[in-house]
């Protein structure tokens, strides 16, 4: 295993934390309270509570029109905050009950999670919707998720026994589906001011993302689907992360697999921008969570 993380940096831990809750200014106060651990569950926060919806809010019950709360999982390097402070005020000012979690904290780093071991973080996760799904009181989840956020679920869909009885629908925003090479896993630190300060060389979950390991072997080797869970993978021609970008695509009966420049053909955005501003992507993962009532999606869609 290489080294992961340095000698004490605290003074470049706290500039990491303080580039953090720099990025989250207006809409922090929607996830103040967000679950910090899988062991904390959903916690309420007032302030997150809109017409119908909520972010992280107890006290949300999911109404008719949107029966199941969405579970947002976030990237490598992110967060239960900053990798949602677009999308998650976006759902559940649509009326969605929204709940982020944090997973894949290693130990003595602050601010920049979902590094741990993924098979662990699958087991957070499973945690994580048990809780969901008894403060809700909802029968099913969909699952949102952002790079490794989109690929860790499916860990957990195949390998804890009744998760596909618990999840409507898996949305993949960039998903590390079958990694990538190293040179673009590395180009996380350049995307997280302050990463390098506090890490040094590949951490086990971006270990287990590069293009070809044994984890990712074992998690593809039987398909990369399981029967009654709807799959949907959102791509950016631009990412320049989880690369090749097609290799984000499964070619499987029953997916979605959506490249973003088809909806908006001048979309620049990268690995980052396709999850925490793109609002044509998230106007797609609202159709992936309510395929019912879909809207097609342009560029136009920035402005619903």
């Amino acid at each position: 295993m290489l080294s992961w993380i340095r000698r004490a940096r605290p003074g470049a831990a706290a500039l990491a934390l303080a580039l953090a809750v720099a990025v989250v200014p207006a809409t922090a106060a929607r996830a103040e309270h967000a679950p910090t651990a899988p062991d904390s569950g959903p916690r309420a926060d007032a302030g997150a509570t809109a017409a119908t919806g909520g972010w992280n809010d107890d006290d949300c019950t999911p109404a008719a029109e949107r029966p199941r709360p969405v579970v947002l999982v976030h990237g490598t390097l992110g967060n239960s905050t900053t990798n949602w402070i677009g999308l998650a005020p976006y759902l559940a000012d649509r009326g969605w009950c929204v709940f982020s979690l944090d997973y894949g904290k290693l130990p003595g780093v602050a601010v920049f999670h979902g590094l741990g071991p993924i098979e662990d973080s699958s087991a957070e996760l499973a945690v994580y919707v048990d809780r969901v799904l008894e403060t809700t009181g909802a029968p099913e989840v969909d699952i949102v998720g952002h790079s490794q956020g989109g690929m860790m679920p499916r860990h957990y869909l195949k390998h804890h026994d009744g998760a596909a009885d618990k999840v409507n629908a898996l949305v993949g925003l960039s998903p590390s589906t079958n990694g990538s090479t190293v040179l673009g896993l590395t180009k996380l630190f350049d995307l997280f001011p302050g990463a390098r300060d506090v890490l040094e060389g590949l951490t086990p979950a971006l270990e287990q993302q590069i293009a070809g390991s044994p984890f990712l072997a074992e998690l593809n080797a039987d398909g990369y689907t399981v029967p009654e869970v709807e799959y949907t993978v959102i791509a950016t021609r631009y990412d320049e992360v989880v690369t090749p970008y097609g290799s984000q695509f499964i070619d499987e009966p029953g997916v979605r697999n959506v490249l973003l420049q088809d909806l908006c053909p001048v979309s620049l955005s990268e690995h980052l921008a396709i999850a925490l501003v793109d609002r044509v992507a998230w106007h797609e993962v609202a159709n992936a969570l309510d395929p019912a009532n879909a809207k097609p999606s342009t560029c136009w869609s920035v402005f619903d």
